[in-house]
């Protein structure tokens, strides 16, 4: 998990901070809206990883059959050097 480098102290000076400016009413609405806030971004995040993905399975299996014609075709030169030594 991605640790923040800031103390309890320093997380109970914001709290202080953040209660002294907007009151206690107003801070379960402010954390709401930065949980949806968190929520929409992490949803535009596995949208642009999933659309990559996608976009990259085509790559992904056109480098697999180059690779495969790849391997059969220098088999078959082994072959044929192997058949052309034993002569």
């Amino acid at each position: 998990m991605y640790q923040l480098f800031i103390s309890g102290q320093e997380i109970l000076l914001v709290l202080a901070l953040a209660l002294l400016f907007f009151g206690a009413k107003s801070i379960p609405e402010i954390a709401r809206m930065m949980g949806k806030g968190v929520r929409e971004f992490r949803k535009a995040t596995n949208e642009i990883q999933r659309e990559f993905d996608d976009a990259s399975s085509g790559v992904k299996k056109n480098i697999h059959e180059v690779n495969n014609t790849l391997t059969k075709e220098t088999d078959e030169i082994k072959d044929n050097i192997d058949k052309n030594t034993q002569i």
